[in-house]
């Protein structure tokens, strides 16, 4: 092919809908895929997370060399490979004598910062097209934003259901009469939980060769490699996306923020890997969801609540992120400087809850999201963990997870490092919250009803050093402020328990060693 278009995609691009490809043929473009060292690790990726990605890379070149697509795969351990996407763009516009190189804006900004400069480094010209797999546009979400001081997630979801039109009537109101119907999905666990499993898909031998390739690149990284069964292609994803359909979507809604003991997935979809890499399309997935509503086949809370997690609020950090970046990742409002403690790596705590959510993580690449908000989250935001630890931690540990969508989870919603612009309250809470939604706290070392002392739930005293060392940044925030006449009511010699509890048990937690998450 004589100077083609090149059209790189990127490891969370692999949809056949990307913007690059619309309006091109086979006989007009090189597709370039690249395998990168500065991608794996700038921060130290869970050995799934790698796997996922690079398998599911290879699986789609090979889906687009079999519709007559020339792809050019640059693998990881290519001699030639310079470890960077700049780099291998380079190399490949000189290889190819390209006439111009054609890409979709990248989902996160440092990748994008590096693909704006590519104009004044590469030998021919290059467009960047928007990323047009997500339902709100950059500019939507300003419009939504300016001006507003908290940047509610509610509206912005009304805005994205009267967008799309999903569960909405034909007199313009919500179906059921209201637009959120979380009331109705905070069951606890009950009973022994029976779920089916998830499924799990067979190690075909592009999968097994890039394990391989993992194993041997990459032995220091966070992670069990294996067993590995997430879905690396688009009819895999499928596949995964009918099984919950089918077997989880009734419970899913009640029991979403129920967590139980060693049930690390219990009713959710799972398809989180599959959307944020673009296996899935986010707006065929949601269709799906309101078809099983309308045919009865699922009741309206779980429907409304999946749908929320997508159109509402993966679409609302999305925009989010972009309208703070690149400020987000330096917020720390309320000077936290504490080092990530090393269980979190090790998961060898006394701490039942954060035990069981480090070993799902470093088995699975994988917690559910009130594991990660309620009980890793928490225990972050009331222990006064450094933000920028907590934002490399997530992002090295969940196969999900992409700046995009981890950084402002993290910063906002876990941390209110952000000052209160995505969540209109810290989400702090003590050993009470765990022990109502989760069966954890029957059986772990430290008393959940103790407030106070060496068996004292850690939550419980931390709960309250954190409210009482961030009380002039707080007591004024309507939502929290009447906790601060609970805790003067208790009295000094009360407050001094709960602090040198606090104190005592802060002082205990041994500092992650260098080198686990950031590349030495």
């Amino acid at each position: 092919m004589t100077n083609p278009i090149l059209v790189p995609i990127l490891g969370d691009q692999l949809s056949r809908n990307l913007s690059s490809l619309v309006g091109l043929t086979p006989g007009q473009a090189t597709i370039l895929m690249m395998e990168v060292w500065d991608e794996a690790t700038y921060v130290k990726h869970h050995k799934q997370k790698i796997v996922l990605i690079f398998s599911a890379m290879r699986h789609f070149a090979a889906e687009l060399r079999a519709e007559g697509w020339h792809v050019d795969y640059v693998t990881l351990d290519d001699t030639a490979n310079t470890g960077s996407f700049t780099g291998e763009v380079a190399r490949a516009c000189e290889r190819h004598g390209a006439s111009e190189v054609r890409i979709t804006e990248a989902s996160e900004w440092r990748v994008q910062q590096a693909i704006l400069e590519w104009e004044d480094r590469l030998p021919c010209p290059v467009s960047i097209l928007p990323d047009t797999r997500f339902i709100a546009t950059h500019a939507e979400f300003r419009s939504f934003a300016d001006g507003r001081k908290h940047l509610t997630m509610e509206y912005f979801y009304r805005e994205m259901r009267r967008k799309t039109g999903l569960l909405m009537r034909d007199d313009g109101k919500p179906e059921g009469d209201q637009w959120n119907l979380d009331a109705d999905n905070r069951e606890p666990p009950k009973g022994e939980m029976r779920s089916p499993p998830a499924p799990k898909f067979a190690l075909d031998t592009i999968t097994q060769d890039v394990i391989a390739l993992v194993a041997a690149r990459f032995p220091d990284h966070f992670g069990d490699l294996e067993p590995f069964g997430w879905p690396v292609t688009r009819a895999g994803a499928l596949e995964a996306a009918k099984a919950f359909f089918v077997q989880r979507i009734n419970l899913f809604g009640p029991y979403q923020d129920a967590m139980v003991h060693g049930k690390d997935d219990l009713y959710h979809s799972m398809l989180s890997t599959s959307l944020n890499i673009g296996l899935l399309d986010p707006l065929e997935l949601c269709r799906t969801a309101e078809a099983a509503y309308k045919s009865g086949k699922a009741p309206l809370n779980s429907v409304e609540g999946f749908i929320r997690q997508i159109i509402g609020w993966r679409e609302y950090v999305r925009g989010f992120y972009w309208y703070t970046m690149p400020g987000l990742a330096e917020a720390n409002e309320l000077a936290a400087h504490r080092p990530l403690p090393e269980f979190f790596w090790t998961g060898k705590t006394d701490m039942r809850c954060l035990s069981d959510c480090i070993r799902t993580t470093r088995e699975d690449a994988h917690a559910h999201h009130i594991q990660r908000l309620m009980v890793l989250g928490n225990f972050c935001l009331i222990a006064g963990i450094d933000p920028k630890d907590v934002q490399d931690w997530y992002l090295a540990v969940y196969a999900d997870a992409f700046d995009w969508v981890e950084l402002p989870n993290v910063s906002g919603m876990v941390l209110y490092a952000d000052g209160g612009r995505l969540a209109t309250k810290p989400y702090a809470a003590s050993g009470n919250y765990i022990n109502k939604m989760s069966d954890y706290c029957g059986k772990c070392r430290y008393k959940v009803a103790q407030k106070t002392g060496p068996n004292a739930c850690p939550f419980n005293p931390l709960y309250w050093h954190f409210m009482d060392r961030n009380r002039a940044r707080l007591e004024s925030n309507h939502r929290i402020g009447r906790i601060f006449a609970t805790w003067d009511r208790m009295g000094e010699a009360k407050q001094v328990e709960y602090l040198e509890s606090a104190e005592k048990f802060l002082d205990s937690l041994e500092p992650a060693r260098k080198g686990w998450a950031q590349v030495e």
